[in-house]
């Protein structure tokens, strides 16, 4: 639990400090990132989705063409204020705060996207989070699961997030795009294991 209230106490300083800290509006990287995660849906339209760590709604934008009903979730107030603003015209979107692993939202999805926010956590979160996810996903559901690879100073870095969430649940992997920093893996629940 502290390590928790600790981790939501560090990001509201990093964000007081600034105001896009991972450059999601403005880097190159981050935008090449998030058309390859849009890419990653195929087109296909969803009827509810969650995206914990959604930060300051950029990805959370993209994602609103995509889909019915979005329930975006982050552990610090800071950034859902403009997240909030970001996404006044968007209809069909709650924005709430919360953590992933204290407050995953009831109900069902049938997308799941957990863009660069797992290596936050510990491996047991991570393994957590696999469940949560799992549990809660719809038949022919999927989860999107995008990771920044390089070195961190984390608890886990991006590639073993893959690994600890894949052995946590039992998923069929339908899409893996490895770029030149980051991995987009896709998973729907193997249905026999429900």
């Amino acid at each position: 639990m502290n390590d928790r209230r600790e981790r939501r106490a560090g990001f509201e300083a990093l964000y007081a400090r600034e105001s896009d800290p991972w450059d999601f509006e403005t880097s190159d990287y981050e935008s090449e990132k998030r058309e390859a995660t849009i890419a990653a849906l195929e087109g296909r339209r969803f009827e509810a989705c969650f995206e914990p760590g959604c930060s300051t709604g950029v990805l959370t934008k993209a994602l609103c063409d995509r889909c019915e009903c979005l329930t975006a979730m982050d552990v610090a107030a800071t950034p859902l204020e403009r997240a909030r603003r970001r996404l006044v015209s968007c209809t069909g979107v709650t924005i709430r705060r919360g953590d992933m692993v204290e407050d995953w939202p009831r109900g069902s999805f049938d997308l799941i996207v957990l863009s660069e926010v797992l290596y936050f956590l510990s491996p047991e979160e991570v393994a957590a989070v696999a469940r949560l996810t799992h549990n809660s996903l719809r038949p022919g559901g999927w989860c999107l699961l995008v990771n920044w690879t390089g070195k961190n100073d984390l608890p886990v870095s991006g590639d073993e997030c893959v690994d600890i969430f894949r052995r946590a649940g039992n998923w069929t992997c339908g899409y893996a795009r490895q770029g030149a920093q980051y991995r987009i893996d896709r998973f729907a629940p193997d249905c026999t294991s429900k």
